[in-house]
């Protein structure tokens, strides 16, 4: 049987999250899967600081950031926002994770499947969540405005699977 990632490029459970650089805010690179190896992962790739729906995913994620401590998850997202547009909205949605900025929409679409829109040029939502070897354990490709992991069902998905090791 062919998987749909052979087929469309799409990342499926039990692949290897593929090796993508971006710059981070404030410096620096981050490198994925290896910065977030030895623990759950979560990528988050936003459409931009504009999008609503992103704000209110980051913001979540952001609000969740104890608990994915004690969880020992690790968080990141990325856009092909510039970085000044980036830090501003860590700032403004208080988030602490890694954020990624200037990502090119073309290289991050063909190493990851996400989705992208063609005028402006910008990456759809995508998330992935890792486990600790990096491999993928639950992607989700949304081809518009909506549709995205939500940060309470991470952490009720990685609490199970933690409870089945």
């Amino acid at each position: 049987m062919i998987h749909k990632a052979a087929i469309d490029g799409r990342l499926s459970n039990g692949q290897r999250m593929p090796r993508l650089t971006v710059p981070r805010v404030g410096g620096g690179e981050i490198g994925l899967p290896d910065d977030l190896a030895g623990s759950f992962g979560v990528v988050l790739i936003y459409r931009g600081a504009w999008c609503p729906y992103c704000n209110a995913q980051l913001a979540g994620f952001a609000r969740a950031a104890a608990t994915f401590e004690e969880l020992g998850v690790k968080v990141v997202a990325l856009s092909v926002d510039d970085e000044a547009t980036s830090a501003a909205l860590a700032e403004k949605r208080h988030l602490e994770f890694p954020m990624g900025h200037s990502a090119d929409a073309d290289t991050v679409a063909r190493v990851t499947g996400a989705y992208t829109n063609d005028e402006p040029r910008y990456l759809q939502s995508t998330g992935f969540v890792l486990a600790p070897d990096g491999t993928v354990i639950t992607a989700v490709y949304s081809s518009g405005a909506i549709g995205r992991l939500v940060a309470d069902d991470v952490v009720g998905f990685v609490r199970y699977v933690q409870s089945h090791d």
